[in-house]
């Protein structure tokens, strides 16, 4: 047997056994790569494990878990401050609302007919400006529910129609109260949805609720065939600018009748807690809020 055969024989081995141990790492690290997807997006306790004896590998996973454990800290810490705030908040709402109620009552109880009309715009004033404090309140209260994270969504088989329907009725008064006649086009056919009711209750209050805010008497809702549900109100105060912020939280656009800030941000979280997509517009002076809700059944 000539030393070349040897030598070959040698490095064959090697060559085996370092293709072996890439396979093995290969898998060890695919196993890895799976374990960490798996508890990152579950709420577990678990850390990685393997069963290689490679030293990398192992200090891959002692890292890993040391990162994970830092990751369940902070994730821990960030609930229970997003609970105190929320707590703080709900409390101080309720607060502000008890002594709000009782002035409105007794504004309303008072008889105006003895009063000169220097005290009625006294009293006018005082009105408007517990009517600001409240929508505040109102406020606080939609950013208590909006700092909750929805980790799983109750769905049932929804007809967007009716809901659609039901929620352009709520706001009869509104509307009458600043003169806005809402142009309705709602198709015939029924659209069905996999959503949480309550939610897209909210979606389209929010909605309807921000264009009266910004609406120069042109304000258009449509649900088409397909699921697409449009918004669109005429409106000059806008521009680019404003456009790309008005789903943020607290953003709000000057000369609005009544401004809030929240309502385009929380109908944003709710519609893709839904499988949904919505997106905004300005189009020839008209904002277009477009919503679209996922057919499951097509997907």
């Amino acid at each position: 047997m000539s030393i070349w055969f040897v030598l070959f024989l040698i490095i064959l081995c090697i060559a085996i056994f370092l293709l072996l141990k890439i396979i093995v790492m290969k898998n060890e690290i695919s196993n890895i790569e799976k374990s960490l997807s798996i508890i990152l997006k579950s709420d577990t306790n678990n850390l990685i494990t393997i069963s290689s004896n490679d030293k990398t590998l192992k200090k891959l996973a002692t890292s890993l878990n040391k990162s994970l454990k830092e990751l369940r800290r902070l994730e821990l810490e960030y609930k229970q401050g997003n609970q105190e705030l929320k707590n703080s908040i709900t409390n101080i709402s309720h607060d502000l609302r008890t002594p709000l109620t009782a002035i409105r009552g007794y504004l309303d109880l008072i008889d105006k007919n003895n009063f000169t009309n220097k005290q009625l715009e006294y009293l006018r004033v005082i009105d408007n400006k517990v009517k600001d404090l409240t929508e505040l309140t109102e406020q606080l209260f939609d950013f208590s529910k909006s700092i909750d994270i929805y980790n799983e969504v109750e769905r049932k088989n929804i007809c967007i129609n009716n809901i659609l329907e039901d929620s352009i009725v709520s706001f009869y008064a509104l509307f009458k109260e600043y003169n806005i006649s809402p142009k309705i086009e709602i198709c015939e056919e029924k659209v069905i949805r996999l959503l949480n009711e309550n939610m897209v209750k909210r979606i389209f209050e929010n909605i309807i609720s921000n264009a009266i805010k910004y609406s120069e008497d042109d304000f258009k809702i449509k649900l088409k065939c397909n699921g697409t549900i449009e918004f669109s109100n005429k409106t000059k105060i806008l521009d680019v600018t404003s456009l790309e912020k008005i789903f943020d939280r607290y953003y709000t656009v000057k000369n609005a009748k009544k401004s809030n800030g929240i309502g385009l941000s929380i109908a944003k979280q709710l519609v893709e807690l839904n499988n949904g997509n919505i997106k905004a517009k300005y189009e020839n002076n008209y904002l277009i809020i477009e919503i679209q809700f996922l057919n499951l059944s097509e997907r």
